[in-house]
């Protein structure tokens, strides 16, 4: 993919991810209904910042022709692996549920297509842009490890939070051990698995496209 092309991609992707949180949470405003302490603390809506942030600072590099770095290659594979996974998980498990917790009504009255954005367009074109951008930099197997490293955080942060806040909020049902102990541990070691091998996939598919670009 020409440089301009990525560059292009990266800054209209990041763009539609911050309008999508944009438009939720205002539109949570105007209903009366936004929460921060829970809005933010969704795995969704924490690596889509961090997505489009990331899109923002390589998009910029692009326009002027400024080689990737290895770290910024590194955190645009952590990008894409959580927002694939963020995607298939999604439409796997948790679309039709309700909005947020305690907000029923509201899933029916909700903007969908910030949420599509989220879920499944801007996973789509992120990927797109792994697999065909040409500034990426060969990323060694042993640093593919760290694709874990915020996802693993973030879980453990949310059980904290699950168990001692006063609420007892919980981000996802999969997560509640009211759900089933078994159940939520199947879960979150499936997913953890799903995220390692996503890493590790997207880093073979990017240095497979890399010798096919030579």
């Amino acid at each position: 993919m020409p440089r301009q092309l990525s560059a292009f991609l990266r800054l209209a992707t990041a763009l539609a991810i911050y309008g999508s949180i944009f438009w939720q949470v205002t539109d949570r405003l105007a209903n009366n209904l936004f929460r921060p302490q829970e809005y933010f603390f969704y795995f969704t809506i924490q690596t889509a910042l961090i997505s489009a942030t990331v899109l923002t600072i390589s998009g910029i590099g692009a326009l002027r022709g400024k080689p990737q770095s290895l770290r910024l290659s590194q955190v645009r594979l952590w990008v894409v692996s959580y927002e694939v996974v963020v995607a298939i998980v999604y439409n796997a498990l948790l679309r039709g549920t309700e909005v947020l917790p305690g907000d029923p009504d509201y899933g029916y009255n909700w903007p969908v297509l910030p949420n599509e954005i989220l879920h499944v367009w801007a996973p789509i074109f992120i990927l797109i842009d792994w697999a065909l951008s040409k500034d990426a930099v060969k990323i060694a197997t042993k640093k593919v490890w760290w694709v874990v490293a915020y996802p693993l955080t973030w879980l453990a942060v949310s059980i904290l939070r699950g168990a001692f806040a006063p609420d007892h909020w919980w981000a996802y049902w999969f997560l509640d051990p009211a759900e089933g102990i078994e159940q939520m541990l199947t879960y979150i070691f499936g997913i953890s698995a799903f995220m390692i091998v996503a890493g590790f996939g997207f880093n073979a598919l990017r240095n497979l496209v890399a010798k096919v670009q030579r």
